[in-house]
Order: structure tokens, then sequence, then C-alpha cells
């Protein structure tokens, strides 16, 4: 498995109210393979009422299921650390027009 085709492929996820991708917006903050064709994703959302919570979470895992070699991936929504803008990439600070 070619975890960076995974981030790629996550990259085509994006958040339907900023309009920005998952991981531009710094909401992923962990992809392993513990086990051969198993993918462990762990992201946050940008805050804990996120309304796009569920849509988000299985977006992502829909995505990563398409990368070559993943059998099974699954998301858990974590909240520490907390997210913060600090974490989004320049050019979503820069579409965002952020700091």
């Amino acid at each position: 498995m070619d975890l960076s085709e995974v981030k790629q492929k996550l990259k085509e996820v994006y958040d339907p109210e900023i309009g920005v991708n998952v991981v531009d917006l710094g909401l992923i903050y962990k992809i392993e393979e513990p086990d051969e064709g198993y993918l462990h994703i762990e992201m946050t959302m940008t805050t804990p009422g996120c309304p796009a919570h569920d849509t988000l979470s299985e977006a992502v895992e829909w995505a990563a299921a398409q990368a070559f070699g993943v059998g099974l991936a699954k998301v858990d929504v974590v909240w520490d650390p907390p997210w913060t803008p600090e974490l989004m990439s320049d050019e979503a600070k820069q579409f965002l027009n952020f700091g």
C-alpha cells in the first residue's frame, strides 16, 4: 500500500462548508497500515459539534479505500490535539484568507 497515494485520495474529500480538502485543512492526523490491506486513519473536525462529522468520516473511509491495496479503511475521529487553524496548509490559509 502506498500511503502517499492514500493521502492523494483523501485530498479529493472536501469540507462542504469551507470548500477545502480535509488534508489541507489539517484534519488528518495519522495514516497507518497496521496490517496488510487494513488502513487506520485518525482525523479530527474543526469543532466537536461539526454537522458534517459522519459525512466527512465516511467520505474519508471511502476515498482511502480507492487506493491500490486498501481492503478496509477505518477512521477514528479524535479530539486531542484539538484542531487549530495553524494546522492548515499554506494553500488552505491563502484560499481562506487566513493570517
